[in-house]
């Protein structure tokens, strides 16, 4: 298993070196990045000298693409979720513009909490306020308080690598279930496997042997493809559509 697990890691590990790319932009480096935006547009990022380290940014790409698709964040629940989202991952945010500070030493980490932020963002505001009534994390919220499933909000886990892996809900271990993990994701896609893969694959080692993920997916809208789901169950990762949700509540509140 340990060495199954280390050939993943540097699978992820070599992917993301070959698919990232760099450019220079005045006094900005732009750092082309693997990972796909809502519009499967590879995202990317901004790094310069600044106080003797670095500062890393998105120049705004996120939170303004959002507005300009209806989905505004100024004020209220939306902007407390987005503040609590962005403290999980130690990310600012200067008027809309996603930044981080980064030393020598801990830039990639740096790069890795600013990329996972924007992905996190950008699936917990996909869709406008016009065109849905609450959020997917709330309805997520709401039925796990009436199943009555004991769970903790918002944890960062730090995996094998050192970098630290969000989780939208840690359920404690009880008599009958070990610990799970638990991400809720509005919109299941080929990137948001991949990140919650990683990040279970890198955080399984430094937990219980016997600790579970999971991830609740919105197929509100659209069915779930067969090729997300058969990635997640690949890396022990167990999808729960939303619509079949009911049939995991007893193994979740156990």
């Amino acid at each position: 298993m340990m060495g199954e697990v280390q050939a993943l890691l540097d699978q992820y590990r070599t992917w993301l070196r070959d698919k990232t790319t760099l450019r220079q932009v005045d006094e900005w480096i732009e750092i082309t990045t693997p990972y796909l935006d809502r519009h499967n547009d590879c995202l990317q990022i901004y790094a310069k000298r600044a106080d003797g380290g670095f500062v890393l940014t998105d120049d705004g790409y996120i939170i303004e693409d959002l507005e300009q698709s209806g989905c505004r964040i100024d004020g209220g629940r939306r902007r407390a979720l987005l503040d609590t989202t962005l403290n999980g991952f130690g990310v600012q945010i200067n008027e809309t513009a996603l930044e981080v500070r980064a030393s020598s030493d801990n830039f990639a980490l740096r790069k890795h909490n600013l990329i996972q932020a924007m992905l996190a963002v950008n699936d917990l505001f996909y869709l406008a306020s016009s065109a849905v009534a609450s959020l997917f994390h709330e309805d997520v919220v709401a039925w796990l308080d009436l199943a009555e499933i004991r769970y903790t909000p918002n944890a960062k886990l730090t995996g094998k690598s050192g970098y630290d892996h969000r989780f939208d809900f840690v359920i404690p271990k009880s008599k009958e279930q070990p610990e799970r993990v638990l991400r809720a994701i509005n919109r299941p896609g080929r990137d948001t496997a991949q990140s919650v893969a990683f990040s279970w694959i890198d955080t399984r080692e430094v937990r219980a042997s016997d600790s579970r993920a999971y991830a609740i997916l919105n197929d509100s809208d659209r069915p779930v493809s067969a090729s997300v789901l058969g990635a997640m169950r690949s890396y022990d990762v167990r999808p729960i559509p939303w619509s079949d949700r009911e049939g995991a509540r007893e193994e979740l509140a156990a």
